[in-house]
């Protein structure tokens, strides 16, 4: 696989709860990360006291993350309100040359800031509160 454009990594939100995906808009910078929790099971009769791990076991969780530049767009507004609200509505990561994850994510944090001779810009945290699909690219 060559080298991808960072830009080619988005997300996007569903904008009526019926699947209709919109990039978010003003995102400069995105990032994805994935995470499994382990559940030690280690014990006197480990071989070699190595440490064990139940496999399948814990909580696997997805964090989203993007900054940009506020531009008032209808995709602010729905973020805004999905933060308010407290809603988990359906996101995706189309992460370029490899596929597309999609699920229910929660906004945990936005932020909001502006220097005096420059651009509003936002960032914008989101949780997993779900079980996500991941779909490869053919």
């Amino acid at each position: 696989m060559s080298a991808q454009n960072g830009k080619d990594l988005l997300i996007k939100i569903d904008m009526t709860g019926g699947g209709q995906f919109e990039t978010a808009a003003g995102l400069r910078a995105t990032r994805i990360s994935f995470n499994a929790e382990t559940v030690d099971i280690t014990s006197l009769d480990s071989p070699g006291g190595w440490r064990e791990l139940l496999g399948g076991a814990g909580i696997r969780s997805a964090a989203l993350s993007g900054s940009g530049v506020f531009k008032d767009a209808g995709t602010d507004e729905r973020a805004r309100q999905v933060f308010f609200d407290g809603e988990t509505p359906e996101f995706q990561v189309i992460i370029p040359d490899f596929g597309t994850v999609e699920g229910p994510f929660q906004i945990t944090g936005i932020d909001y800031a502006g220097t005096y001779n420059g651009e509003a810009t936002y960032e914008i945290a989101m949780a997993s509160a779900g079980r996500l699909q991941f779909v490869a690219d053919v």
